[in-house]
């Protein structure tokens, strides 16, 4: 049975590129997404790898609707299973490619409710990533994907960056009972194995206070 697959890339991960382009009749304009939809070859966050003829048939799979008048449609956030619901649709995919070992892909923004917030956020600067949605088969032990199919990418709220809320996790931290020795177990704990055995147990009681 194939798996529910998301895999998600930021800003800088997918290169996004914002691309305005006038409308067909000339009288306003149009937003464009361009970048990488999904990365194939390499391991993933998710520790899952697709191979790269796995995201080339995806692609052209995509391309092939596209080219029979289907619209791809996609969404804000990440819908929990692969239904496209029309309330949350924000842009549609116009085409997509093969770019080295990565499937490359333009998404237009619709002027739809949520199309017109993603519209904001972009132009305002906000940095939004990508999320490819679609189904396959994962090899436990390697990780491999295999017989996988795109049904859509959807837009994601996403730090640019690995570290990009660092402060405030680290003030609210500070400001717990206890937090201060939970970061000091965290941090000894990325260098010395031996620490790792006490940090569930900094971590369990600090949730624990929390409750009282």
């Amino acid at each position: 049975m194939a798996l529910y697959l998301k895999e998600d890339l930021t800003f800088n991960q997918a290169g996004i590129e914002l691309i305005t382009e006038d409308t067909a009749d000339g009288k306003g304009k149009n937003l464009y997404m361009k970048g990488i939809f999904i990365e194939g070859g390499v391991k993933n966050a998710n520790q899952r790898v697709y191979p790269v003829h796995e995201i080339e048939k995806a692609v052209s799979t995509i391309n092939e609707q596209l080219k029979t008048g289907y619209s791809v449609l996609g969404e804000v956030d990440h819908p929990d299973d692969l239904k496209i619901n029309l309330d949350r649709v924000s842009h549609m995919i116009c085409e997509m490619w093969m770019d080295g070992p990565a499937g490359h892909g333009k998404l237009k923004i619709l002027p739809t409710p949520m199309g017109k917030l993603v519209e904001a956020m972009l132009t305002s600067g906000v940095k939004l990533g990508v999320s490819s949605r679609g189904s396959g088969n994962v090899n436990e032990g390697s990780g491999h994907v295999s017989d996988f199919q795109i049904i859509t990418v959807d837009i994601v709220a996403q730090p640019s960056a690995p570290n990009a809320y660092p402060k405030a996790i680290y003030e609210g931290l500070m400001n717990m009972r206890g937090g201060s020795q939970v970061f000091e177990m965290a941090r000894e704990a990325s260098q010395d194995q031996k620490v790792q055995k006490y940090l569930k147990e900094g971590i369990q009681a600090l949730i624990k206070d929390l409750k009282l």
